[in-house]
């Protein structure tokens, strides 16, 4: 049980409580199995506190201090833990059902079976973080466990959200990543296949790959190819062959239509991708927005159409 001490002075806010701390710098917070229920502590310091078993369902715990807290078997649902320091901590067993996680640090902390169903994880830093058969149910169903909070998450998602299967049913087969270079002279270019494109049906995406290549990019980039029915690149004008496109092209498997602005060359770079993966299909030259429009069809969407159903095949 709880030290009713200290579970009464942490009922009193974040401030008072914050201040405790700073004059008792040696005592240990002992709350196991408190009721703080909806308890509005943002900012609060629980640095090496003791909440075995506590309930903090539908608490307020934005930014808060959780460093080396033990938290096992802790009740945190629907609690904000917004950008909340959860270094070193330990969760195992804890139920984070419908808990708001977004920017939080988990690093090195142990979320061994933890609830985690309707848990919002975005931007969460897991390094070094112990994950292992989170579960994803809730208790009156099937028990389902993953080895990963971000992939816990969406698949969380896609068991319980029609709109989502609906949206991935709508997608499939529409998506078209169009790749080049936001200047303005190439930005006419892109915006006038998007709108041809949507025309046709199609999902297009655009992506601007005139930015210093990063790991974040590229995986951005991989996300959005593997989600695609083939990829338009404009690589009109570039200073060298985009790093991110030669960092995807090998293990993409996805129909790859190049287009250049008539007068300028590939670089040998780019001919060697060809040569190497027979998803890059063969450069389509244009003169102006009016010749590419024209020509989109036959030469741009059908050959990669055409690549796109052998590679189902296969």
């Amino acid at each position: 049980m709880a030290n009713r001490d200290h579970e009464a002075m942490l009922q009193r806010g974040a401030y008072i409580w914050n201040e405790w701390r700073k004059n008792n710098p040696g005592i240990q917070p002992d709350l196991r199995n408190a009721h703080l229920f909806e308890v509005c502590l943002s900012g609060v310091n629980l640095n090496g506190a003791d909440l075995f078993d506590a309930w903090l369902s539908w608490a307020c715990l934005r930014k808060a201090d959780l460093r080396n807290t033990n938290l096992t078997l802790a009740h945190f649902e629907g609690t904000i833990l917004i950008g909340a320091d959860l270094r070193h901590a330990e969760l195992a067993g804890t139920d984070l059902t419908n808990a708001n996680l977004v920017d939080a640090n988990l690093a090195n902390a142990n979320l061994l079976a933890c609830r985690i169903a309707g848990a919002s994880v975005w931007n969460v830093n897991l390094q070094d973080t112990k994950q292992s058969n989170l579960i994803i149910t809730s208790p009156t169903e099937p028990t389902i466990t993953v080895d990963d909070l971000g992939a816990g998450q969406i698949l969380y998602s896609f068991l319980n959200n029609v709109r989502i299967g609906r949206f991935i049913d709508t997608v499939v087969g529409k998506v078209v990543l169009i790749l080049g270079r936001f200047t303005p002279e190439r930005k006419a270019v892109l915006d006038a296949i998007r709108e041809e494109l949507r025309k046709r049906d199609y999902l297009p995406v655009l992506f601007d790959f005139d930015k210093p290549a990063t790991r974040d990019i590229t995986e951005t980039m991989r996300t959005l190819a593997h989600l695609s029915r083939f990829i338009i690149a404009d690589i009109s004008e570039p200073s060298s062959i985009p790093l991110e496109l030669q960092a995807v092209v090998p293990d993409l498997a996805v129909p790859v239509q190049p287009l250049l602005l008539s007068g300028q060359q590939e670089f040998s770079m780019f001919v060697d991708l060809r040569k190497k993966y027979h998803w890059v299909l063969a450069t389509h030259e244009y003169t102006d927005i009016a010749d590419l429009l024209a020509s989109l069809g036959d030469k741009v969407i059908v050959p990669a159409e055409q690549k796109a159903k052998e590679l189902e095949k296969r």
